[in-house]
């Protein structure tokens, strides 16, 4: 597998060395609006955070699945994607991300590296733009709880063992451990100076990808941590812009929500510079908008309830002349079921209501200029027989700590992607 491995590479970077120059353009941003050269860029994309793992040789890897879900995205009018560059620890911890790339600090999966390698390969003979996204504050990829623990914090606890308030308690040390800050900081020079082993370009030179993004909600986890964290964000994204000029830089946060309730804190991290536009994520039945007793009873406060956060995000932004992507959002399938089979009328409305809002705000020159539906579950094959994830699984939008299929949208769900094709064509004719 390796010899085959290094024969394909050797192929890619002789026939682009051999290919006639043609120069792509890099995503930037300028007057609060995102550009491909000279064109707008705005976007209806999805959270494929899984794509690295699918796109490797080894356990987990499905090339003809990855290929053919980036070929049904394209033709649905999806182009840009929410990835995870990679899971960290070992693997075998329930409800974690697996196989792991970084299985200890400095020690990487090389099989996950390659996959994103030929992911990024591919996604570029698209068209497409990855935003990867570096850390996690979330157990499930695990990020934050890792570095405490390789940083001689004990043992990380498992919110599905241990309980969401030891979990949260251990994480909160995070803001502050500058041992668990550097060996974060190691991971990002180690990924930013990689060079593609399919197209002979460095990560920093390959325009397939528009954004390097510091964590999946990074947060403080405490009042007394807000300086600590405020400290942190703008270090690595000052790392970041150092190392990669050409690139997007962004947070990953899920707006107030993920900054202790705290706008101001929010508008303190999203002020910095080194930040290029600014992220929210929503959640209605996480932050108890919905039931799942009749997910659609409240779906009316729900919708009001979104527009309402995602002006109080614009109003910042606003101030700095940046642009906000909605990235992440989700909603349940009717009747809480998790199964394809299950209708999607209540997603459907929240979803038309969400994009019908950024086609609004664009209309009028704002600064809403994409979003990433949470998440794409694709062709994957569900199990009859549970509901959480098992390895051996197919990858779905769903981590393996979530109901698999519980905000998965399929390739099967054609009046939810008529939605999507339909606005992201309008979007498209704006640019």
């Amino acid at each position: 597998m390796k010899f085959r491995t290094m024969i394909c590479a050797a192929l890619a970077a002789f026939s682009v060395a051999c290919a006639p120059s043609e120069e792509k353009p890099f995503v930037t941003m300028r007057d609060g609006r995102f550009y491909i050269g000279d064109t707008p860029y705005a976007y209806v994309g999805t959270n494929f955070w899984y794509g690295a793992i699918l796109g490797s040789q080894g356990e987990g890897g499905n090339r003809e699945r990855l290929l053919r879900e980036l070929d049904f995205l394209k033709e649905s009018g999806i182009d840009n994607l929410r990835i995870l560059v990679g899971s960290d620890g070992v693997d075998g911890i329930p409800s974690k991300v697996e196989p792991t790339l970084q299985t200890a600090p400095g020690v990487y999966n090389q099989e996950i590296l390659d996959g994103l390698d030929f992911l990024l390969s591919e996604m570029g003979k698209r068209g497409m733009y990855a935003v990867l996204f570096l850390n996690n504050s979330w157990e499930w990829s695990g990020g934050y709880s890792q570095y405490l623990e390789w940083a001689g914090c004990g043992k990380a606890p498992v919110p599905a063992i241990d309980g969401w308030s030891t979990f949260m308690e251990y994480v909160a040390q995070y803001a502050d451990n500058e041992a668990a800050h550097k060996l974060f900081a190691d991971h990002v020079r180690f990924i930013l100076t990689r060079t593609n082993a399919y197209t002979g370009l460095k990560y920093v030179d390959d325009p397939a990808i528009m954004a390097w993004q510091i964590g999946n909600e990074p947060r403080a986890f405490s009042e007394a941590g807000k300086a600590g964290y405020t400290r942190w964000m703008k270090e690595v994204a000052a790392l970041i812009k150092s190392l990669d000029p050409n690139h997007l830089v962004s947070t990953g946060s899920e707006g107030k929500a993920g900054s202790e309730g705290d706008i101001a804190l929010y508008e303190t991290v999203h002020s910095d510079p080194n930040i290029d536009y600014m992220t929210i994520h929503i959640w209605p039945y996480n932050w108890g908008w919905i039931q799942k007793e009749d997910v659609g009873a409240n779906l009316d406060t729900a919708i009001a309830n979104t527009r309402e956060y995602i002006d109080e995000h614009l109003a910042v932004a606003a101030r700095y002349g940046k642009p906000v992507v909605m990235e992440e959002f989700g909603f349940p399938r009717d009747g809480f079921r998790f199964d394809k089979a299950a209708p999607t009328t209540c997603r459907d409305r929240y979803y038309e209501a969400v994009f019908s809002y950024i086609y609004e705000n664009m209309l009028q020159g704002g600064g809403f200029s994409g979003c990433n539906f949470w998440a794409w579950g694709g062709f994957a094959r569900q199990s009859p027989d549970r509901i959480y994830w098992q390895r051996g699984d197919d990858y779905m939008g769903d981590p393996a700590q979530e109901q698999q299929g519980l905000n998965s949208v399929f390739a099967s769900d054609s009046t939810t992607l008529s939605i999507v094709k339909r606005y992201s064509g309008m979007l498209r004719e704006l640019r």
